[in-house]
């Protein structure tokens, strides 16, 4: 995780090249985050840093944040995806014309010509979905991997002539889908409590992912609409919203809670959530859930389909971070900000595993929510 002198370097050459007004720009529009202790030890636990690394992590992506968000701006149509590289701090921006590899470069980031790039990928992954339900069995998932420039497709093992026929049912460009066969399984996370608890109905359990000024959000498969919830500390609500298969957003509106920007890091304290800027792909990640506690890894895709038992979602993102049941609805944060609420996933925290995420933002906008 030691941060490459290439990296400082590019730094230096921004600033001291005329780039300081979108450098100071970015800068000041998202201040590096100040994380709580627990939140920093748990990265070292998990992600194998000392503590100077890991404060050093959360300054890289919250610099590479703003950088992508100012390419993605400057590039338009041309902008292929990003990248964040944990282990060097740099920031890879794919580009689909080679005449916007010098804007990139001049940014202070590392540049990429891809020949489909992010809104391609994503478009592939719209045609499976509209096929999503005939894909055979055996078939688990699919998501853009903007660093390989490709979508990939999941299987359980020996179901890759199924992937395949799929493929060309769909008619999508079989070039840019690759099937790799895989021992995931994935499946929700409903059945115990995760991050602060609440019952719905007085019996299931899930976790409150975060609060909003009405209430807070949640996965969509904890509850449906008019459920009632019920907290652990005496609050009570019910399902105001709930949108599952398809997506896993819920939202219910409670009474007797108060909202905070708190979030519980399961070591005696709370996480501090200020905003839910999108992290790059690549970027280090926390997840907080009551059967597991507290623990962290890496963002590796967006834009996943997965296939589970109850119906399709699409739009989840992929990670590395391990989950079990009873962790459903529980808060995701990058830094300081907040990234969605825990959907399912494969594995345990004994072994490892996959767990998929609902974004917060498309939440929100759900609802015209507002995070506390």
């Amino acid at each position: 995780m030691r941060k490459s002198p290439h990296f400082m370097a590019l730094g230096g050459i921004a600033l001291s090249a005329g780039l300081i007004a979108a450098a100071t720009t970015a800068a000041a529009a998202e201040p590096a985050p100040t994380l709580a202790p627990e939140q920093l030890q748990a990265m070292q636990r998990d992600l194998g840093l000392t503590p100077s690394e890991a404060e050093q992590l959360i300054e890289d992506e919250n610099r590479a944040r703003s950088l992508e968000k100012e390419l993605r701006g400057d590039l338009g149509g041309k902008f292929g995806g990003a990248v964040f590289d944990s282990d060097t701090g740099e920031l890879t921006v794919s580009v689909t014309d080679s005449d916007a590899v010098e804007t990139v470069e001049d940014a202070g980031a590392e540049a990429e010509v891809v020949t489909y790039g992010q809104d391609n990928l994503d478009e592939i992954v719209d045609d499976l979905n509209s096929s999503a339900e005939e894909a055979g069995s055996g078939v688990t998932g699919w998501y853009s991997d903007v660093e390989a420039d490709t979508v990939v497709m999941t299987v359980e093992k020996g179901a890759a002539a199924t992937g395949k026929e799929f493929l060309a049912d769909a008619g999508v460009d079989k070039d840019a889908v690759k099937v790799r066969q895989s021992a995931e399984n994935p499946k929700t996370y409903a059945d115990i409590v995760g991050g602060n608890a609440y019952y719905i109905n007085g019996s299931s359990r899930c976790s409150v992912g975060f609060a909003v000024t009405t209430g807070f959000v949640t996965a969509g498969h904890c509850g449906s609409p008019g459920d009632s919830v019920q907290g652990a500390d005496g609050g009570s609500g019910s399902f105001s919203g709930s949108v599952f298969p398809s997506r896993d957003m819920g939202y219910v509106s409670t009474s007797g809670w108060t909202p905070t920007s708190q979030v519980n890091d399961y070591s005696g304290g709370t996480v501090t959530v200020n905003g839910s800027s999108q992290a790059a792909v690549g970027s280090s990640i926390c997840r907080s859930g009551s059967t597991t506690g507290w623990h962290c890894g890496t963002i590796q895709a967006r834009n996943q389909t997965v296939r589970y038992p109850q119906g399709v979602v699409y739009g989840l993102t992929r990670t590395n971070v391990c989950a079990e049941p009873g962790d459903s609805g529980g808060s995701w944060v990058s830094g300081d900000q907040a990234q969605g609420v825990t959907s399912g996933g494969s594995g345990n925290c004994s072994s490892g595993g996959t767990t998929y995420y609902q974004e917060v933002n498309p939440i929100l906008n759900q609802w015209g929510l507002t995070l506390a």
